[in-house]
């Protein structure tokens, strides 16, 4: 588990339900933080990049829906409401103040995952990110506001689109391997038309252009079972 992983936040006062709901979350592959109330879900926002928070509705002092409601009007992070069988009301309230889903309890972790999963691909990515600037690894020199990578030895290329995001993402975190899933959030942000192959046929665009034996990768390497990692040091200039 690595810095790029998404990070979780799950706010409940019972203990019981927001530990090993974290634990199964940390399996799953996401970074999790725990807060049992409204006060400590506060601060945890405040310092943290979450990409969504999973949010009791009936706690003690303040209550789910007004830190629904404290989050959305910030433009927090997706909100997954947690609620008793029987508060229908608070459901419907939660819907209307933004919340993005909600789950009755007790519940299914699966069921639960596979909602966060689902939020998640919902949301629109960060635009990627733009380096102030170009960025230089393994004698390339790649400037990503005009598409084009320049080597020390002559040869220069142009990007497309969707070879310089990937780029991008790939120069973004040098050494880290990615997941296929991963790089399309990054990327495509999951949008109706992305897939994992398009993640592997630019990968092997990209290799055709920057490998000097695109059938033996050195620079773009397959972690297989994982996904991609680039395998240079890359520095800003």
């Amino acid at each position: 588990m690595d810095a790029a992983d998404p990070q979780i936040l799950i706010v409940d006062d019972a203990r019981d339900i927001r530990e090993p709901l974290g634990q199964y979350l940390r399996k799953q592959g996401f970074r999790t933080q725990l807060a049992a109330n409204a006060t400590e879900a506060r601060g945890i926002v405040a310092g943290s990049l979450l990409a969504l928070v999973v949010l009791d509705v009936m706690m003690p002092g303040e209550d789910g829906l007004s830190l629904c409601r404290w989050l959305v009007a910030r433009g927090g992070p997706p909100v997954i409401l947690l609620t008793a069988m029987s508060d229908e009301t608070d459901r419907i309230v939660g819907l209307e103040l933004g919340a993005d889903d909600y789950m009755i309890k007790p519940f299914n972790p699966r069921e639960l995952l596979a909602r966060i999963r689902a939020v998640l691909r919902r949301i629109p990515p960060p635009e990627p990110k733009v380096a102030t600037q170009n960025r230089r690894f393994a004698g390339w020199l790649h400037d990503q506001t005009q598409h084009h990578l320049a080597h020390t030895d002559g040869r220069k290329v142009d990007l497309t689109s969707g070879e310089n995001r990937l780029l991008a993402v790939l120069s973004d975190h040098p050494n880290v391997v990615l997941s296929r899933d991963r790089l399309l959030d990054l990327t495509a942000g999951r949008d109706a038309k992305a897939y994992d192959r398009a993640i592997d046929n630019t990968v092997s665009r990209l290799r055709r252009k920057i490998e000097d034996n695109p059938k033996i990768a050195r620079l773009i390497v397959t972690e297989w079972g994982g996904g991609y990692r680039l395998a240079a040091q890359v520095t800003e200039e």
